[in-house]
């Protein structure tokens, strides 16, 4: 019978620990060769190319992943860059939905001034059609020096 076993022990070679601290080196820095990418433990075996029951033999190497996505976050680098370009889109599209919709009231503003001094113009050549007499008085009385 064995004592227990130390969390910080690794129960592999050192050539597996090392093909598993490359496979984790590779994830995190986002050039995956055997994987999607994703952070995961299934992923991180598979890129070390050993089984997952290596894998959890490796305290070590298992507890220094975990510091790493409990202090980086699970998201690898081309996901916090696609993160970071969906936020400042989102951020983006908001000021601009909110430049249109400005926009959009000052069209209707002008919509509205613009039918008003169009009813308005109308009103006043009616106005003007009313007062307006078929004589029309000169306001110099014709004399014989007429130029045509």
């Amino acid at each position: 019978m064995t004592g227990p076993i130390d969390a910080g022990e690794d129960q592999v070679s050192p050539k597996t620990a090392a093909a598993l601290r490359a496979a984790m080196t590779r994830l995190f820095e986002g050039r995956p060769q055997r994987s999607d990418g994703r952070l995961t433990k299934e992923n991180l075996y598979k890129e070390a190319q050993v089984s997952r029951a290596t894998m959890n033999r490796a305290h070590a190497v298992l507890a220094e992943w975990d510091a790493h996505l409990a202090a980086h976050g699970k998201a690898t680098p081309g996901e916090a860059k696609r993160d970071a370009a969906i936020a400042d889109l989102k951020r983006r599209l908001t000021a601009k939905t909110q430049e249109c919709t400005l926009l959009e009231n000052k069209l209707k503003a002008a919509h509205t001034a613009i039918a008003a001094l169009f009813h308005d113009n109308e009103a006043l050549r009616q106005q003007l059609d009313k007062d307006i007499t078929t004589t029309v008085t000169p306001i110099r009385p014709r004399g014989p020096r007429q130029r045509h």
